[in-house]
């Protein structure tokens, strides 16, 4: 039976803006170049674009930090890399016009600032399609040299906020050696490392909660989750895996399972399933809102709620969305307690 006191939501909620948050990981910007269809080429049988606009968004780790400073008003610092080329400081102005603190970059002459380009062309009277997609990306591991000031920065910056969020899109950042000194600083002072990772999730050994999907989390454990049983043992299995005190798992369209150490077992039901647009980066959006929870003292169970409640928002939303404490509580109002479903 899932239940839960609406009022004692609506208090952690109104506190999300309280805690300061830390993202480490893999930060990109989603570049965004738009054009209309003229002609085909006299050089080669591709299409010309007159080019119209073009829109940076902050994606991948950075999308999940754009979040995170939308809910509580830039208490955030991030922590990646960033090469020495045009799009650098495209990358860090960015960052900074969404409010997020970037003195603990680090830069890489050896690798390029992480830019994914969607070229997307439209004829008259047709919908805008994306023709190609260009990608910036060196996955390598930084040399130690560049591993030994990141590991400094994230020394410096840990004990200045309340939580920290590991931001994995398998791009190299992450190393082993970052990881671990990630949790082991975090623990020396008493902040909580919430894990948003795709696989290898044995790495994060000792983070407080991991936020894994089914797919991954069934990789992980090495069976598939077909029922309550299986669902429940893998949730177990995962923490025992991982000795994280918290997981949050998030399964698509059957909604989450929130598991903890002292044998706690919640399901969060999904709160919108018709007025799906895109639920590209909802991800982020719930990493970003759970951890925020948590800061800021909710159960592991009420945290899911909030970072649910935000994810059914900006899922009405194209591309990278973002929300604010207002409108999470305008979706706990209009959400039928009954039916668990929200009412737009």
């Amino acid at each position: 039976m899932f239940d839960f006191d609406k009022e004692r939501l609506e208090g952690y909620i109104k506190k999300l803006n309280e805690p300061k948050v830390l993202i480490i990981g893999d930060l990109a910007i989603d570049e965004m170049v738009y054009g209309d269809t003229e002609r085909i080429s006299r050089e080669a049988p591709v299409i010309i674009l007159r080019h119209s606009n073009t829109k940076i968004i902050l994606g991948q780790a950075a999308n999940a930090a754009h979040n995170l400073s939308t809910i509580n008003n830039g208490k955030v610092s991030a922590i990646g890399l960033c090469g020495n080329d045009y799009y650098a400081p495209v990358l860090l102005n960015a960052l900074k016009e969404a409010k997020i603190n970037t003195e603990f970059m680090v830069e890489d002459s050896s690798r390029p600032t992480t830019v994914k380009s969607r070229i997307s062309g439209a004829s008259f009277h047709s919908v805008t399609q994306q023709i190609v997609r260009v990608d910036r990306v060196e996955n390598a591991a930084p040399s130690p040299e560049i591993e030994a000031k990141i590991i400094e920065n994230i020394e410096k910056a840990i004990p200045l906020h309340d939580a920290v969020i590991l931001s994995d899109y398998n791009i190299g950042m992450l190393t082993d050696r970052i990881i671990r000194s990630t949790i082991d600083t975090a623990k020396k002072y008493g902040k909580i490392v919430v894990v948003d990772a795709q696989r290898d999730l044995e790495r994060y050994e000792g983070a407080y909660a991991l936020t894994p999907n089914q797919p991954d989390t069934e990789k992980s454990v090495g069976f598939f989750i077909r029922d309550e049983k299986t669902l429940e043992k893998a949730g177990r299995d995962l923490l025992q895996k991982t000795n994280a005190e918290v997981l949050l798992l998030t399964r698509g369209g059957d909604g989450m399972a929130v598991f903890d150490r002292n044998g706690g077992h919640d399901d969060v039901p999904v709160f919108n399933k018709t007025n799906v647009f895109d639920v590209t980066g909802a991800g982020d959006t719930v990493v970003a809102t759970f951890t925020l929870a948590l800061a800021a003292g909710a159960p592991p169970k009420y945290a899911a709620i909030i970072g649910n409640l935000a994810a059914s928002i900006v899922i009405r939303s194209f591309g990278c969305a973002t929300t604010s404490i207002d409108e999470i509580l305008k979706n706990l109002k209009k959400l039928d307690m009954e039916n668990f479903v929200i009412k737009v």
